[in-house]
């Protein structure tokens, strides 16, 4: 035990020394408490507020601390971001999460995972938000919302429930390509460590010149030999998820500690900006990749992560990643769901932080900040004189040639509600198509079959069932039925198991046919 003389004094949050940590104030030995006793009623009330608002999505997660350093000087020619310039080393802030789950649930429920990294750089953040995944499930930011709500709990009973997630995916049907993605091994990765990342989105790069460029972010993992694919099985997570529900958590944190820091890759996708009008695939649409024979890979530098959080609150659970952190050199595209979240992000910090989240250390510039922002909720940064613009007293004013042009593309037409123009391989199926029946091999195939034939046979109702194995057989007609005969299978033994009569008594016959 500490020698009391060697340990500092506890003290009230005001810094005032206590004289007790057992014991409140009260009316004698076996009295009353008195309401005046400042260190207890400090201690509830804080207790009583400890938890802030969890995220939406990406709830579930961690993190850690690193650098990034420049290993390519060719890249230069591709933008100005200082970030990106030959021996550039910056400073990294970098969360895992879950998308669905809550911010008690497991970290090896089947999900996409969230890999989401600030680059401090000396002009400023740069967030690349994105997942373990090249894709996503929706390319229209109006349907967003609505995904998450059908991957989260029911209103009546508060459960999740399959069938409205296969309700939406089976009228979504350019969520095809990422649902297989999600089925497939990588749908539950073994660990953070071995796991790629990727922007998904489609971002733009502009250099000294002026030269503009579309990019794709690929963070390939240097851990284990496996290439970013490891993973568990559906059993081995079930397992995991029972035993240790903070296995991926606990298992970023031990390996930190014990020294061994994980670290990627960075490869970037370029795209000539005029390829974009061509492309045989809408290069914008979230739900689409790149094909690498088209636009390969370019190393770019090395992300390594060598520091934990000391305090877990402060660095992690109000880290706040924004799409629109964006530095001069790199911009927006005309990404629908890129440009939407340019505005969710920021906006969900400020809901659930406070509006002046940014002065949060963690998400803390690391270079000066001259901004005329002032006032609001717990801004602990001083505001001064002058605080308007323009002002004729010395205030920061803009330079433009500091920033250059960045995120700029022409844009004309009427105003509409509807997808992207469709081109030459613009369909829903045909890149699922290459994942499922090209990318993976047999056996891969085999287990993407049972993990999509036992998420079916949780209690999705038949309509709902039937719109299903055709979405499949979409993709591919014998992927389909065997889908089908494998889900039948499933349903038919456990109603026998368990004395429920014919397979459509296990389900809800509520849920009315799509419309045509």
């Amino acid at each position: 035990m500490a020698d009391r003389n060697s340990t500092p004094p506890t003290t009230t949050d005001a810094g005032i020394p206590v004289q007790s940590d057992e014991h409140s104030l009260t009316v004698g030995p076996d009295g009353p408490i008195v309401l005046h006793d400042h260190y207890l009623i400090e201690q509830m009330a804080v207790f009583n507020r400890i938890n802030i608002p969890e995220r939406r999505p990406h709830a579930k997660g961690s993190g850690a601390f690193g650098h990034f350093e420049v290993t390519n000087p060719e890249i230069k020619k591709y933008t100005r971001a200082k970030v990106f310039q030959p021996g550039a080393k910056t400073d990294v802030g970098m969360r895992f999460s879950t998308v669905a789950g809550e911010r008690g649930s497991p970290d090896t429920w089947r999900d996409p995972r969230g890999f989401a990294v600030k680059f401090y750089t000396e002009d400023g953040n740069f967030d690349m938000v994105g997942n373990n995944t090249p894709i996503f499930f929706v390319r229209d930011p109006m349907k967003f919302q609505h995904f998450i709500n059908s991957q989260k709990r029911r209103a009546d009973n508060g459960l999740r429930d399959h069938d409205m997630m296969w309700d939406f995916w089976t009228l979504s049907p350019e969520s095809a390509h990422q649902v297989a993605y999600l089925m497939g091994d990588r749908g539950v990765p073994k660990n953070w460590r071995e796991m790629n990342g990727y922007s998904s989105h489609t971002y733009m790069l502009v250099n000294e010149e002026g030269e503009k460029f579309w990019v794709k972010f690929h963070f390939h993992t240097n851990v284990g030999d496996e290439g970013g694919n490891a993973h568990f099985t559906q059993d081995e997570a079930v397992e995991k998820a029972g035993t240790d529900p903070d296995y991926h958590r606990a298992d970023l944190f031990n390996a930190i500690a014990n020294g061994n820091p994980p670290s990627w890759t960075l490869k970037f996708q370029i795209m000539p900006y005029e390829d974009a009008k061509t492309y045989r695939y809408n290069p914008f649409d979230l739900t689409k990749v790149w094909l690498h024979e088209d636009y390969p890979l370019i190393e770019v530098g090395t992300l390594t992560l060598d520091r934990n959080p000391t305090d877990w609150h402060t660095e992690i659970e109000q880290l706040a990643f924004e799409v629109n952190n964006m530095v001069p050199g790199i911009g927006l595209s005309p990404d629908k769901m890129l440009l939407a979240r340019g505005f969710s992000y920021a906006d969900a910090h400020r809901a659930r932080l406070g509006v002046n989240y940014k002065q949060i250390p963690v998400n803390k510039p690391q270079c000066p900040v001259h901004s005329y922002s002032q006032g609001g909720s717990m801004r602990v940064e001083k505001s001064e004189d002058p605080v308007y613009a323009p002002n004729s007293y010395g205030g920061a004013s803009p330079q433009p040639e500091l920033v250059g042009e960045a995120g700029h593309w022409q844009a004309d037409g009427d105003m509409v509600r509807s997808a992207y123009t469709l081109r030459e391989c613009d369909d829903d199926w045909s890149q699922a198509r290459m994942l499922v029946m090209d990318v993976m091999d047999d056996d891969a195939r085999d287990r993407f079959v049972s993990n999509v034939s036992g998420h079916l046979a949780k209690d999705v109702s038949e309509p709902v069932l039937v719109r299903a194995f055709e979405y499949w057989r979409n993709v591919d007609k014998g992927l389909g039925d065997r889908i089908e005969k494998s889900t039948r299978d499933m349903i038919g033994g456990k109603s026998d198991k368990e004395g429920m009569g014919s397979a459509e008594s296990t389900h809800r016959e509520d849920v009315p046919e799509p419309a045509e």
